[in-house]
């Protein structure tokens, strides 16, 4: 059921809070076990919730624009009373004794907490497989990954065990999965939604954004979550902007990137990437191709960038300040740090750690560092001047459909390589969606991304509405069949 409908009729009394919660709860304990989107589930609270959500309804009291909506919060984001885990070892056990300021307005409209999702540890990865606690299987085919870091998110969402979910994008990590598991997935303007209560992976670069079956839920939960009157006081990244009026796809301007669809794209996903400009040209929008040769520096930019800012993020899980508790059998204080940090962190955490060290040491930083900053500074650069002449641009999600397990795991190159078409985004800190369009030979769903302008995040929603609306959304299906 989508979000929109259940709030609808939550607020006019319509459909109680509380069946609704139940029915969720029932397809949690049904798919979880084969799926694993989920690391904790707060059956009991959300149960609760529901039941004073009910009675505010009773009371005549409106609950919000979320009223009773179900919904699935990535592990690396803060939920008071909640484990905030990050799907590693060195953080288990530890519960949040605070909320991050988007969970705070999830619950100020409304809608019930179900549970925490799993994902890549400390969100390091594209395929969810390098949580602590296991990896979490594709919705639509059980040997395949959900993609990552999101992975958790997007799964629960494919697979209807909630309508929406929050999950965090540093380089794809909420594009990815979507692509993979046949929904929407929204990477906003950098700072437009608030950051704090997010656990750091990538300060300069990571956002917080969203999943749904619809684009119309899509803006609903962006509608909450967005800073909309003024920034947030507890993030000093944060911008704010109102919602803005969109004219329409007809007349706009459109380029697709070249580079997305050239080498090692799969022709599936190049022929679904033309698919849906044809679909925007027949929407009344003119469709050009456009390049940006400086694309082709995104990920080495990315990684050297994203390793340095995890090195120095990772560096309090000491034992000491955060962490796992330090060994008491230590002789010495190097010993204890050594330990802690090898028994809690996992191979992938650990390889980016080194990256970033090496980056940042001395003899180094101007040769790697350095040069990443710029690199990445030029593409900002190059995606505004083009989207000066263009008000969309367009390519696929990723340039393959989800992988099996353990298929890339063994190859971190290759893993990387699943990110080629997000970082650019990141980089220039602009909103991108991921838009279901259709599905594979193999039956695997395929995404492609619509992007735009900063703080054009109101317009890349309603131009999917309006696609959608069209019937020119080619969705995989509305929830994915588990079986």
């Amino acid at each position: 059921m989508e979000a929109f409908s259940i709030a609808d009729k939550v607020r006019r009394g319509e459909l109680s809070a509380q069946e609704v919660m139940g029915k969720y709860i029932d397809l949690i304990s049904r798919w979880e076990p084969k799926i694993h989107a989920f690391l904790y589930v707060d059956e009991k609270g959300a149960l609760e919730r529901a039941r004073q959500i009910d009675d505010l309804v009773k009371k005549g009291i409106d609950p919000g624009r979320l009223a009773g909506v179900p919904i699935a919060v990535k592990d690396n984001i803060a939920v008071k009373g909640m484990p905030l885990t990050c799907a590693s070892k060195i953080l288990s056990g530890y519960v949040s004794p605070y909320d991050a300021t988007v969970v705070s307005k999830l619950r100020q409209a409304g809608s019930i907490i179900v549970g925490k999702t799993n994902l890549d540890e400390f969100a390091m990865g594209s395929s969810t497989e390098y949580s602590a606690f296991g990896p979490t299987r594709n919705p639509w085919d059980l040997e395949r990954v959900p993609g990552g870091s999101s992975g958790g998110s997007g799964a629960a969402v494919a697979s209807g065990e909630v309508p929406i979910a929050l999950g965090s994008d540093t380089g794809g990590s909420v594009r990815c999965p979507a692509s993979f598991t046949g929904v929407y997935g929204f990477k906003p303007t950098y700072g437009l939604v608030s950051r704090y209560g997010l656990v750091a992976f990538s300060n300069s670069i990571e956002v917080i954004g969203g999943f749904s079956t619809t684009a119309k839920d899509m803006e609903l939960l962006f509608s909450v979550i967005r800073n909309s009157d003024a920034p947030d006081p507890m993030d000093q990244t944060s911008v704010f902007s109102g919602p803005t009026s969109f004219p329409g796809l007809r007349g706009m301007r459109v380029g697709l990137l070249k580079e997305t669809v050239g080498e090692g794209a799969e022709p599936e996903v190049v022929k679904a990437t033309y698919a849906f400009a044809e679909a925007l040209r027949e929407a009344g929008a003119l469709v050009d191709e456009v390049s940006i040769p400086d694309l082709s520096l995104a990920l080495p930019a990315y990684y050297l960038l994203t390793s340095a800012e995890a090195s120095s993020n990772l560096a309090r899980y000491d034992g000491i300040r955060y962490g796992m508790p330090c060994p008491l059998d230590a002789k010495d204080w190097n010993e204890a740090y050594s330990k802690v940090r090898g028994e809690g962190f996992g191979p992938e955490v650990k390889r980016r750690i080194m990256m970033g060290s090496f980056a940042l040491s001395s003899g180094y930083y101007d040769a790697y560092y350095l040069k990443a900053v710029a690199a990445r500074s030029k593409i900002r650069q190059e995606m505004l001047k083009v989207l000066n002449d263009f008000q969309f641009l367009i390519g696929p999600t990723n340039p393959t459909t989800a992988p099996k397990l353990g298929e890339r795991i063994t190859d971190p190159l290759s893993m990387y390589l699943l990110d080629l078409d997000t970082v650019p985004v990141n980089l220039a800190g602009i909103p991108a969606l991921s838009i279901p369009f259709g599905k594979s030979s193999s039956g695997m769903p395929i995404g492609v991304q619509l992007m735009s302008s900063p703080l054009r995040d109101d317009w890349v929603i309603k131009a999917a509405e309006e696609l959608e609306a069209m019937g020119r959304v080619e969705m995989a299906s509305k929830v994915a069949t588990v079986e």
